[in-house]
């Protein structure tokens, strides 16, 4: 299973943090930061999903 959060994560940064954390302030915030851009919003995804 972490491996599809990994690819997903990657592939499309709100949807690899949501399958993780659920629907919450932590993907709204990673939704933002892809529509400002793609590189801060697969930072931010892949921080919070395995730095933490």
């Amino acid at each position: 299973m972490a491996i599809l959060i990994l690819i997903a994560t990657i592939l499309l940064p709100p949807l690899g943090v949501a399958a993780k954390h659920g629907l919450s302030g932590t993907t709204l915030l990673n939704l933002v930061l892809t529509l400002l851009g793609f590189i801060p919003g697969l930072i931010h995804g892949l921080y919070v999903n395995y730095a933490r």
